[in-house]
């Protein structure tokens, strides 16, 4: 090795680490132009002997600024971290003077790169005797820094070792590390909190008010309302207070369950306290009555804000205005905006967005384009968010092609398209059949580097489960886990489903089995799917243990669950139970709707129970109740079998008075029992009425036609070469050539030829599994 200095002999790899580290330890600052006359001949081998220097070690700032400088003027070094042989001695020099600002920023900074070996991790676990020995200060640091890589579980082994070591982590870390695993939740990840808890307690550590508000929030994560609310009691043993976080947080939980009377109690206790609700207490209150459609209430908080001198802001009035529209008060919305403007409040891009997508959904689109026009005046930009309420709209109408020019003008407006906008497509292609039309889209979101959310997986198993390929869905959801999908109750609920839709209870039992194991927390419309088909399976003690199971995990159960089994006791004729689950069911606030009263009538009238479904369906006007075509139509149809024909024709009449549209099931039973009476005069005049009544509306045939355009396989017959060409693309989807297959395909479109449905399907799940492969090795 040549001399770095003219005039000196040259240096061996020892004695040029010698010099450097005698230049470094007797400078005060980093001497950056004698080192660079070394640069030439410093490898990682040198640098990483110099950084674990026992002579070094008692200078940590001067480690921590060589190191910077090599990485600065070393190519190699530069686009890598520090190797971990020198990062425990220079992590034991800077903890050991108290530098854990400097300590952890080296941590953040190789943690990513150390998966998936993890050397460090294993050395801190199991230290190496060559190096210095972990501290507590190193471990408690490490446990910081690995939750703020995401690697809570990780962090989580460390904190064990500190327990087994009966070293006590920095109450700050603890809670870093619990709020970790809160952040990334489990089935477990609560309970293993309140585990960390006891355990941190023995290790003499006192808890604060931040502990509590991150099991708090932990619980309310996952509907244990009753735990959170016993943290809030325990409290005070501990010395600690309930802040406005403490209670804001289960507020928040109980209002998005809907648990309002449940809300109210936790008002008054921590009024009791002494607490003052602020800005974020009412606007949760706002947003948990508004979801719930009690507007009246929502705006009694608003007024009571008001008398406490806390105005109402710009998010608590884009909450009403969403409730207003959820309810159809469209006109109540547009005066609530009007007041905004008089407030000095002025409405932002959310404002007009909900008002727009309350326009659509309530039919008056021509309101909504005045508003987009009006936003344009006011340089009010349109966002995602605005363009995607227009695609979802124009799906819905069924104009696909005007939705694909909202995306055109996305894109000339200096706005990408996500996964929402090309979803919806996919969706409403999905819907029309034209699979063709879904493999392009796939190929597009690709091409521009979007990837597939999990609801285009839905929206893919629910295809597949219509065309009853439940095989194939099923296969599509068992890889989907590898392929970075985020599978969630949706995706389960979708195939449970469809399995039940085809009689096949056990697999629909097995995979509900299946998406528990997996983690996957189940919704209400999840557990109305499993609910409703045990019900019609015939087994609905099983479906009412469902219903328990739900109730103690803090789900609330809506009108559907209940309808769902009053319905299931119906079908296996068992009345009486149907009617006691009902009252039941009304004592804790359900409330029956036309469809529980249809349900009940039915059941009745099957029984052959007629009396007692004349007096429900009495019972039910003289409340001042909904009812609709079906309640009359269950009730004559009864009374035709029970040759009470002049009751029947009552109730026809009753109709006609109170505007209630008869349909061909009212006419086919009038029909059938004039006819077996023998009134057949009077049986051609009904049915002449009927006939007259139903000519204007010549529309419902084109709509059958074109229902069947729809959902035909193809109007083309399948010729042998496009069966050939079908066979040729799967072979070569099962070889992996996706990118051949996707070739053949392209040119086949071009000439007008049509594939085999299934090779559709087969192509888009090998576009998948290509984009995953790809992203993986990118």
């Amino acid at each position: 090795m040549s001399s770095p200095t003219p005039g000196y002999p040259p240096l061996n790899p020892s004695q040029l680490i010698q010099t450097i580290t005698t230049l470094l330890s007797s400078s005060k600052s980093l001497p950056k132009s004698t080192l660079k006359s070394y640069l030439p001949h410093l490898t990682f081998p040198i640098i990483h002997s110099i950084l674990s220097s026992p002579t070094l070690s008692s200078h940590p700032t001067t480690l921590f600024s060589f190191f910077q400088w090599s990485q600065s003027h070393i190519p190699s070094l530069s686009t890598h971290p520090l190797p971990f042989p020198a990062l425990p001695p220079l992590l034991s020099s800077l903890l050991s003077h108290r530098k854990f600002k400097i300590a952890k920023s080296l941590l953040l900074n190789f943690i990513p790169s150390d998966h998936p070996q993890h050397l460090l991790h294993r050395h801190l676990l199991h230290p190496i005797s060559s190096f210095p020995q972990p501290s507590r200060d190193l471990l408690d640091t490490a446990i910081g820094s690995y939750c703020q890589c995401e690697q809570p579980h990780l962090a989580l082994q460390i904190f064990k070792k500190m327990k087994r070591l009966r070293m006590c982590p920095n109450l700050l870390t603890f809670n870093t590390l619990i709020n970790a695993l809160v952040k990334y939740p489990s089935t477990h990840s609560v309970d293993l909190c309140n585990e960390l808890f006891n355990d941190v307690l023995k290790l003499g550590l006192a808890p604060n008010t931040n502990t509590f508000n991150i099991l708090i929030r932990g619980y309310c994560l996952v509907y244990k309302f009753k735990d959170a609310n016993g943290l809030l009691n325990r409290m005070s043993e501990f010395g600690c207070v309930p802040d406005n976080v403490s209670y804001n947080t289960l507020l928040d939980g109980l209002c998005k369950k809907g648990r309002l009377n449940d809300v109210r109690d936790l008002l008054l206790d921590m009024k009791g306290k002494g607490l003052v609700p602020n800005k974020n207490t009412y606007n949760i209150l706002v947003h948990g009555y508004c979801k719930m459609g009690w507007l009246k209430d929502a705006a009694q908080v608003v007024e009571l804000m008001t008398q406490n001198n806390t105005l109402p802001d710009l998010w608590t009035y884009n909450m009403l205005i969403d409730g207003l529209c959820n309810e159809g008060r469209i006109d109540d919305a547009f005066k609530l905006r009007d007041e905004m403007v008089g407030l000095k409040l002025l409405p932002d891009v959310k404002t007009y967005n909900t008002l727009i997508n309350g326009c659509l959904d309530n039919k008056r689109s021509s309101e909504a384009f005045d508003l987009l026009e009006e936003m344009n005046k006011k340089g009010i930009k349109c966002d995602e968010f605005t363009y995607n309420t227009l695609i979802k709209w124009y799906c819905k109408e069924g104009k696909v092609e005007k939705a694909r020019a909202v995306i055109q003008r996305m894109e000339e407006g200096g706005l990408c398209p996500d996964c929402v906008s090309y979803n919806t497509l996919i969706s409403a292609y999905c819907k029309a059949g034209n699979l063709p039309e879904v493999l392009r889209i796939m190929k597009r979101m690709g091409e521009k580097g979007l990837k597939m959310d999990n609801f285009s997986l839905n929206t893919m198993l629910h295809t597949l489960c219509q065309e009853r390929k439940l095989d194939e869905a099923y296969e599509l959801l068992s890889g989907a886990h590898t392929r970075g999908y985020l599978v969630d109750a949706v995706s389960y609920g979708t195939l449970i489903a469809g399995y039940f839709r085809c009689g096949n209870m056990e697999r629909a039992l097995k995979l509900w089995d299946e998406m528990k194991e997996r983690e996957v927390i189940p919704t209400i419309i999840t557990y109305n799917i499993i609910i409703g088909g045990l019900c019609k399976s015939g087994k609905t003690q099983l479906a009412i243990a469902k219903l328990n199971e739900l109730l103690e995990k803090g789900i609330v159960p809506n009108e559907i669950t209940y309808n769902t089994i009053i319905h299931g006791y119906c079908w296996e004729g068992n009345i009486e139970k149907a009617f006691q689950f009902h009252n039941k069911m009304v004592e804790n606030s359900f409330k029956p709707d036309v469809y529980t009263c249809n349900i009940l009538l039915r059941g009745l009238c099957r029984e052959g129970m007629l009396e007692k479904a004349i007096k429900l369906f009495n019972t039910w006007i003289d409340k001042g109740k909904t009812i609709d075509v079906v309640t009359y139509n269950t009730l004559i149809t009864a009374l035709c079998k029970d040759q009470r024909l002049e009751d029947a024709l009552g109730l026809v009449a009753e109709m006609e008075e109170k505007n209630v549209q008869r349909d061909k099931y009212t006419h086919n039973a009038i029909i059938g029992a004039l006819t077996d009476a023998g009134r057949l005069k009077e049986a051609e005049e009904f049915l002449s009425n009927m006939t007259e009544r139903e000519r204007p509306s010549e529309q419902r045939p084109q709509m059958d036609n074109r229902e069947h355009e729809l959902t035909a396989e193809s109007s083309h017959e399948l010729d042998p070469s496009s069966t050939a060409y079908s066979q040729q693309i799967d072979e070569l989807c099962a070889e992996g050539r996706y990118k051949d297959a996707m070739l053949i395909y392209t040119e086949l479109t071009q000439r007008g030829i049509v594939l085999q449905k299934s090779t559709y399907f087969t192509l888009i799940k090998g576009l998948i599994k290509r984009r995953k492969s790809v992203s993986k090795t990118g």
